[in-house]
């Protein structure tokens, strides 16, 4: 027995019941009894097969990830549709339309959209029974706790993608940023940057999609690995692009529309 959509504890930043729904939800997702996988990889989109030498995600690691919702849900599509949960913590504006666009079972995902200071404690009690999380830290944690909240992952064999700000692109590679570093302990980084927006026309138009770059990392391979992708695709997931299509010019968006209508102004 699992929980899906509806029955979701979306923990408040504000009162004083803030510990008992942290409790309230990891009694709740103990009751999915999940044992800890005996495999060593979560599974890729194929269009991400080539960003990292393993083909897959490291279980029992983190990885720090762009905070794009198009990149959080293309990197939890292929573990989703093998059967497995997912969940996001802290991405109040990831929307469920979209991660079935991707092929995600919403059944099978769990949404704490809005866990204020209480991120950590919510991820760590995900961490207890869903192989793959994907969170975007409301506060920075202490060291300490980013090493115990490690040791979790390693013990359950829990995948952790920690979308931060903290690395920025730069002259075509991913650079640290002098203001915010990566995750503690982060097995690797990958990155979404060169995004460009198609479907609009002179100064107006309705998207129909993007093309962007995703470069990756990992300590076992710290030359950088690329892929060109549009994200999302035509049928609204990954889609690899073709080397003659990757060349053709492309239009950057300087502003969305406030109402999400899908019409952009372009540069």
């Amino acid at each position: 027995m699992g929980i899906g959509l509806d029955a979701v504890t979306a923990l408040s930043p504000a009162g004083d019941s803030r510990a008992g729904e942290v409790l309230r939800l990891r009694r709740e997702i103990s009751r999915m009894q999940r044992r800890r996988s005996e495999h060593p990889l979560l599974p890729l989109d194929p269009a991400f097969s080539a960003l990292l030498p393993e083909e897959g995600l490291q279980t029992g690691t983190a990885y720090t990830v762009s905070p794009s919702p198009s990149l959080v849900l293309a990197l939890l599509s292929a573990a989703s549709q093998k059967g497995l949960w997912c969940a996001v913590v802290g991405m109040p504006t990831l929307g469920v339309e979209a991660a079935a666009a991707f092929g995600i079972a919403l059944p099978r995902l769990i949404l704490v959209p809005e866990p204020g200071d209480r991120w950590l404690a919510a991820t760590s009690a995900l961490a207890e029974v869903v192989p793959l999380i994907a969170v975007h830290p409301g506060s920075r944690a202490r060291d300490a706790d980013v090493s115990r909240l490690s040791a979790r992952l390693r013990d359950r064999g829990c995948t952790l993608l920690v979308a931060s700000e903290g690395l920025v692109a730069s002259e075509g590679l991913v650079a640290e940023s002098a203001t915010s570093a990566a995750w503690p302990q982060s097995e690797g980084t990958i990155r979404l940057h060169d995004q460009h927006w198609h479907g609009i026309g002179e100064g107006w138009g309705l998207i129909e999609g993007s093309t962007a770059t995703v470069t990756a990392r990992t300590r076992r391979s710290p030359a950088p690995s690329s892929v060109r992708v549009r994200l999302p695709g035509a049928h609204g997931a990954v889609e690899p692009v073709l080397p003659e299509l990757a060349a053709l010019p492309a239009l950057r968006v300087e502003a969305l529309a406030a109402d999400g209508s899908g019409w952009a102004v372009a540069g």
